[in-house]
């Protein structure tokens, strides 16, 4: 029974993460809710169901649009797929819990983000109010530790940006801050250490790999996201298993 759960957790998150690709490619362009339908991005032309069907679609499409032949992008399939590995992951390891309930509203948060900032460079303000009051609601019950993670994330990172002389982007910032309220102080400083090690470990990557000069802008919300989603899941392990071996 427990499986067939999962199963269903991966699906339903597989087609949310096809809806997690059209917000964070539209919301940044205010095209949201231009039409109503998906629509391929080269030709404009109405998708049909069939071309709709998360990672499926892109497979037996070959990876190209069926009327213009243009390429769709990997990120489509690649979202669409973790989507639905992290909510049927997040079941399996909570259950029926108010874990459960919090880590997909973080999945929520982080997959359209991590879209817009790989296609645009950009952290919708838009995206990050939508979720501010809902993890409100949420964290309510520990208030004031989740304050305190903001005052912790918000002071830390101006203090980087003014270093730095704006070498984190002020989008960088605000989801920063949002996590700082909602994983708390002590939380937030491991994510944001596994993020600068996540951020720069891709960059690396991504430089062998393009070949591109050190100046190349990378985005850095793929780094941010995998890192909360790190803590969310493994957080209290390893601040423990820290704690108990250096201290």
């Amino acid at each position: 029974m427990a499986l067939s759960i999962i199963l269903i957790f991966f699906i339903y998150g597989s087609v949310f993460g096809l809806f997690f690709n059209v917000v964070g490619l539209r919301v940044p362009q205010k095209t949201l809710f231009a039409q109503n339908r998906s629509y391929c991005d080269t030709c404009q032309r109405t998708l049909t169901w069939s071309e709709l069907i998360p990672v499926v679609s892109y497979v037996f499409q070959l990876g190209k649009c069926r009327k213009c032949g243009e390429s769709i992008s990997l990120i489509y399939p690649t979202m669409e797929l973790a989507t639905g590995i992290l909510a049927a992951y997040t079941f399996y390891r909570y259950g029926w819990s108010r874990e459960l309930l919090f880590g997909l509203v973080l999945i929520s948060l982080v997959m359209p983000i991590t879209v817009s900032d790989i296609a645009y460079r950009k952290i919708p303000n838009a995206i990050l109010l939508f979720f501010s009051p809902i993890f409100f609601v949420l964290r309510i019950d520990a208030l004031g530790d989740a304050l305190l993670g903001v005052l912790v994330a918000f002071g830390l990172l101006i203090l980087i940006v003014v270093l730095s002389k704006g070498g984190m982007g002020l989008g960088d910032v605000k989801y920063f801050t949002l996590l700082g309220f909602v994983f708390g102080p002590l939380a937030f400083l491991l994510l944001f250490f596994l993020a600068t090690l996540y951020g720069a470990l891709i960059g690396v990557i991504v430089l062998q790999v393009k070949k591109t000069g050190r100046k190349s802008k990378i985005p850095f919300a793929p780094s941010i996201g995998l890192a909360a989603f790190t803590v969310f899941y493994y957080g209290e392990a390893i601040i423990q298993w820290y704690l108990s071996y250096f201290l």
